[in-house]
């Protein structure tokens, strides 16, 4: 049988903005209550970024992941996960800022530098009340950047402070590159992948993506990796639920899709949770606690 499946669950990110949903958490009272939400729905990680408690624009504000993680850890063993992704509108020196003050037990790493395209939301999100979302859906040259520098930078900065990486890969290329880091000696054991589909200038969602995707990484790193898939949009709970078929991990949340089934907007990152569990006990999966998901993927804090 598959080991008990991984959920993560991301409540809030740096994509979507306040005026596409009412339930897209912003303050940390409200991320932290969506985070435990989602816990005791079964997510066994809680991936976080924070943003401006007055219009919610995505910020790397130490302060308020400290006040956000206090919250949590008073009521849940859940794992936290803290971006070091932030926003591709910020500096590298922003993004990790949070992660190498707290030196949390798991942080998320991008592999890669890529083309990023949100404008295509402008024609289904027309009305915006802040002027943030406008400039910040609209950029056409717009280039996340995550370049080899960057990445050996994050790897040493926060990989010595004992933190462990969610590396998220958006493309085949980005598992070469983990695969690069790996044979320098810079990654060592179990590497959690997460596996990005369906955001425009990654990989698509299809079917085909994600095998090629696992078949790539079985090759580059045999038997030694979790891997999860993270679906954009739509494609969440399809994308989650064929990983889970294939003994893998899955993650949802607010921060990749606001939908939860066509045309009806998710009114919690928990119901979203209820969905992917769903689909697991229908495959006869497991689901991992905490203390599961921190052994397995090695954490600091693991018994």
């Amino acid at each position: 049988m598959p080991a008990p499946a991984i959920i993560t669950c991301a409540p809030t990110g740096a994509i979507h903005t306040p005026s596409m949903s009412p339930y897209l958490p912003i303050t940390p009272a409200e991320i932290a209550e969506a985070a435990l939400a989602a816990a005791d729905a079964g997510a066994a990680i809680v991936h976080l970024h924070v943003r401006d408690p007055q219009d919610g624009h995505p910020v790397q504000d130490t302060g308020l992941f400290k006040e956000l993680i206090a919250e949590i850890q008073s009521k849940s063993d859940v794992v936290i996960n803290l971006t070091t992704g932030g926003s591709p509108h910020m500096s590298v020196e922003e993004r990790i800022g949070p992660a190498v003050d707290l030196a949390p037990e798991l942080a998320s790493l991008n592999m890669g530098t890529m083309n990023m395209g949100l404008f295509p939301m402008l024609d289904r999100f027309p009305d915006l009340k802040f002027d943030w979302e406008r400039k910040h859906l609209g950029n056409k040259d717009l280039v996340f950047k995550n370049t080899f520098a960057d990445i050996e930078r994050i790897l040493k900065t926060c990989g010595d402070q004992g933190t462990r990486f969610e590396f998220e890969c958006y493309d085949t290329a980005h598992l070469y590159n983990l695969a690069h880091f790996l044979d320098r000696g810079l990654v060592q054991g179990t590497l959690f992948i997460q596996s990005v589909v369906g955001l425009l200038g990654g990989i698509g969602a299809d079917v085909e993506d994600l095998l090629h995707l696992r078949r790539t990484a079985v090759r580059l790193f045999g038997d030694q990796f979790e891997w999860s898939t993270l679906g954009a949009g739509a494609a969440q709970i399809r994308t989650g639920s064929i990983a889970l078929a294939l003994g893998a991990n899955a993650r949802v949340g607010l921060e990749d899709s606001l939908w939860d089934g066509p045309g009806k907007l998710a009114e919690s990152s928990r119901v979203q949770v209820e969905r992917i569990t769903e689909a697991a006990r229908v495959l006869y999966r497991e689901v991992a606690t905490p203390a599961e998901a921190r052994r397995r993927l090695q954490l600091r804090s693991a018994q």
